[in-house]
């Protein structure tokens, strides 16, 4: 799976582990959690062991075909664990006998809807962005850059989409041949420069490194729409060939400003990356 984020929701004040996959386009929940909720039971995942091995027995595909994914424990740490979508939430409702089984499937469907309705409407999926990266404290001239950032993104892997290149594996390949090409490290060793783990490589970026990562991606976007790349290698030339435009730049930049374009601050650095957004502004 692809670009997935963890996430609490709530039903009736209860927390229930969810994973949102941009890949699949799926929530996925914990299945302990579910239990947790549905047989008020305060260990979750001695109730979903017992009940598994019922269900397996019963020839379940349920039992025998769940998937697993990491998701953050009571203890902060990531485990492994047994998650459902929401078809087969909805199995697993029907197999234990509770009084909330239906206004959790009521809430099930809310919660599908919510990313549903942004797939229909994605002013709002915007929206929703912008008001969380205000609420974290990121300028507006940062904030309208990342925006802009998604728009653009998509434009490029809509590219790649059309000409076959597989999601996940595929567009993370491109993108680092991208990255390595004008930023001179890949995404994973950008992320360990800025000392990141987990967390979103764009969301820490500064607004320079923003608008050279969009030119080179809108630098790919334009070649790719006149040179119709067929496969992941006529792609791969492509990515290159735009990115070496935003190499460029960088190169002129840095050596009119005398240093680096690429920045070691992240968003713990908010109010750096504040003071060298207003300094820009004024000049």
């Amino acid at each position: 799976m692809n670009e997935q984020k963890n996430k609490i929701k709530l039903f009736e004040q209860k927390q229930v582990r969810a994973i949102w996959d941009e890949e699949t386009e799926k929530w996925w929940f914990s299945i302990s959690d579910i239990c947790s909720v549905l047989a008020e039971s305060e260990d979750g995942r001695k109730y979903w062991s017992v009940l598994k091995t019922r269900l397996k027995k019963e020839g379940s595909e349920l039992a025998t075909n769940c998937s697993q994914l990491k998701m953050k424990a009571s203890d902060g740490k990531m485990y492994l664990t047994d998650v459902a979508d929401t078809e087969q939430a909805l199995r697993l409702i029907q197999s234990i006998p509770s009084k909330k089984a239906e206004p959790f499937k009521m809430w099930l469907a809310k919660v599908g809807n919510e990313r549903i309705d942004e797939t229909v409407d994605p002013e709002q999926s915007i929206e929703r962005a912008i008001h969380n990266y205000r609420k974290l404290g990121y300028s507006e001239n940062w904030i309208n850059q990342r925006i802009k950032s998604i728009e653009v993104r998509k434009a490029l892997t809509d590219e790649w989409d059309k000409s076959g290149v597989n999601k996940g594996e595929g567009y993370a390949s491109l993108t680092d041949i991208m990255s390595k090409t004008w930023s001179g490290m890949t995404t994973r060793e950008y992320k360990k420069y800025k000392s990141l783990k987990k967390e979103n490589l764009r969301d820490n970026m500064t607004n320079i490194e923003l608008i050279l990562n969009m030119l080179a991606e809108a630098a790919a976007t334009e070649i790719s729409i006149v040179k119709q790349p067929d496969g992941f290698s006529e792609s791969a030339k492509i990515a290159k060939e735009g990115a070496q435009t935003a190499k460029v730049a960088r190169k002129q930049l840095e050596k009119r400003t005398g240093k680096s374009a690429v920045s070691r601050l992240n968003a713990k650095d908010l109010e750096q990356i504040k003071f060298i957004t207003e300094q820009k502004n004024d000049t």
